[in-house]
């Protein structure tokens, strides 16, 4: 049995190009603890909102590296082997592919994320 919590993550682009996209209107309209929603494409890559409470699980990305931005909140990074990065509003880190990670956010945290289109958000096995 999976012991991770309930996250809500949607792959499917909710804008297409030539689209507003607003930000503060999606997070308001948000009530779920891990939500993550692609916005669109760019290229070979998405862009993805993040709007979290709580921990992840610890995961990684064989082929894909990931770019975390946070708006609002704070995200802590724990990476394998390193110190965790804490990530206040308008920080950013990347963790390169293979690299094993866990976000977690102490507070209801807002944050970008973008990665290649082909990446799965909860990690490869």
């Amino acid at each position: 049995m999976d012991s991770r919590p309930k996250y809500s993550i949607n792959l499917d682009s909710k804008y297409g190009f030539l689209k507003l996209i607003d930000i503060p209107r999606l997070v308001d309209s948000c009530g779920e603890k891990w939500f993550n929603q692609t916005l669109c494409r760019v290229n070979d890559c998405v862009v993805r909102i993040g709007i979290v409470e709580g921990e992840f699980h610890w995961h990684k990305h064989d082929d894909e590296d990931e770019f975390f931005l946070v708006l609002e909140g704070q995200l802590i990074l724990d990476v394998e082997g390193k110190d965790s990065v804490t990530l206040e509003p308008h920080c950013a880190y990347t963790v390169p592919k293979g690299v094993k990670h866990r976000p977690r956010a102490p507070v209801r945290t807002v944050m970008l994320m973008v990665e290649g289109s082909g990446v799965n958000p909860t990690g490869d096995k």
